[in-house]
């Protein structure tokens, strides 16, 4: 929207001017910003320039909207801080803006100032004069620290009234109303101690270095004046245990947790989605001999086409069991992909029993490894069986053939809850199908 010049709005100022322009002027506030102003106040509401968009020309669109809805022109008046002047405008219905009124410069605001509550003057209150009397206490001399040697400082005891005549010992006396003198606030000693009273004994300090005894072997008994100094007896070290026993010491760290190898299927789908080159079983220096063909079933099985994978896998293990052996290392590897292909391709009976084949074979070469994870294979596709008459007839096969390498050395051994899991969903399938013979 193109804005007439200051000059030419001047001339058609009164040639365009509206008869029915609004009466009160629409309020418009432009504040400053130091990196420019992004956003107005048009009525009391934020108007935001758009990205690449100057802020009058937001301004002017929303005051052209206020004229189309209005249906006649608009007046305003923007204030621009950024410039320092009110400068009233008129804003027709066709988008077109003219001066109303020579711009006037606004003075800056300021700061209204607060005006205080009247003061009163307050009088002079007299200070509460306590009633009751003080009394000045005389100062105190500090303690002197005791000499080397020397038991800690002792107070003196104020004797205490002797009971009245014929009162058994621990029986309680009523108050007689006669109180001891008052302790001595000035003219004494550091110490405490009464001239011709002998100190009492440092806590723990006894005669003859027995402890609980007093000086004169009567209980209860204090040394009188004169008595030899009891010397305090003297810190006792006590050796501090080990933090850690030498029994736990000397094992060392903790050994780290071997991580658990992925058998099964999941071993055999890394090596399908892997990158890196095939190798012969056992030696990760030399090529596989079946290299090529693998390849291509395995690209087969990461596009999808597990009907052609599962073709070119059995085309591949029939000509390499003729070359090679059935039961040569590589042909082995094959056949697991084969099972595991047959898996994808949702036949769970084939590849189960593909699996427990060549657990059989692993078992009898002594790869007890090798062996459990073909068990693992036969498990997983065990588990995708839904007739629970055909589950269970697999069922007992498998955990027979697992409970055989259970009981021997190796992982399967190791790994119990595995077979436990096993039986239990045996179990599962045996109601199961009862419930479907019964029904």
């Amino acid at each position: 929207m193109s804005r007439l010049g200051r000059e030419k709005q001047r001339d058609h100022a009164g040639a365009e001017r509206s008869p029915t322009p609004a009466a009160t002027p629409i309020d418009v506030r432009v504040p400053v910003a130091d990196s420019g102003a992004r956003s107005a106040s048009v009525d009391g509401s934020v108007v935001v320039a758009a990205p690449g968009e100057e802020i009058q020309d937001a301004v002017l669109n929303r005051l052209h909207r206020l004229a189309l809805a209005a249906g006649h022109p608009v007046l305003a008046t923007i204030h621009d801080e950024r410039i320092g002047c009110s400068v009233p405008i008129r804003v027709d219905p066709d988008g077109s803006s003219h001066l109303a009124a020579e711009p006037v410069p606004t003075a800056p605001e300021e700061p209204a100032v607060r005006r205080d509550q009247h003061t009163h003057v307050l009088r002079t209150v007299e200070p509460v004069r306590d009633s009751t009397p003080t009394f000045r206490l005389p100062p105190v001399p500090e303690s002197q620290q005791a000499p080397a040697g020397e038991s800690a400082p002792a107070f003196t005891l104020r004797a205490l009234p002797e009971p009245a005549e014929g009162t058994a010992p621990g029986t309680v006396a009523p108050p007689t109303g006669e109180f001891g003198p008052p302790p001595r606030m000035d003219g004494a000693s550091a110490t405490g101690a009464r001239d011709g009273a002998a100190p009492l004994p440092a806590p723990g300090a006894v005669a003859g270095g027995a402890p609980g005894a007093v000086a004169g072997g009567a209980p209860g008994a204090v040394a009188g004046a004169g008595a030899a100094s009891v010397a305090a007896p003297g810190p006792v070290t006590v050796p501090k245990p080990p933090l850690v026993p030498e029994s736990v010491a000397d094992l060392g760290p903790d050994p780290k947790p071997t991580p658990t190898p992925a058998r099964g299927f999941d071993a055999v789908a890394e090596a399908v989605l892997g990158d890196e080159p095939l190798t012969a079983p056992g030696d990760a220096t030399a090529p596989a001999l079946l290299a090529e063909p693998t390849a291509r079933i395995n690209e087969a099985v990461k596009e999808g086409r597990t009907e052609a994978a599962a073709q070119l896998a059995e085309q591949t293990v029939a000509e390499a069991s003729g070359t090679l052996g059935p039961e040569h290392p590589e042909v082995l590897r094959l056949r697991e992909l084969t099972a595991y292909i047959a898996y994808l391709s949702g036949d769970p009976d084939r590849a189960f029993r593909l699996s427990l084949d060549l657990s059989g074979i692993h078992r009898r070469a002594g790869d007890a490894e090798a062996a459990y994870g073909n068990v693992q294979s036969a498990a997983t596709a065990w588990r995708a069986v839904r007739d629970p008459a055909r589950g269970l007839e697999l069922g007992h096969e498998l955990v027979g053939l697992w409970s055989e390498l259970a009981a021997e050395e190796g992982p399967a051994a190791e790994d119990s809850e595995q077979l436990e899991s096993a039986r239990s969903r045996i179990g599962r399938l045996t109601e199961r199908a009862r419930a479907a013979g019964t029904g």
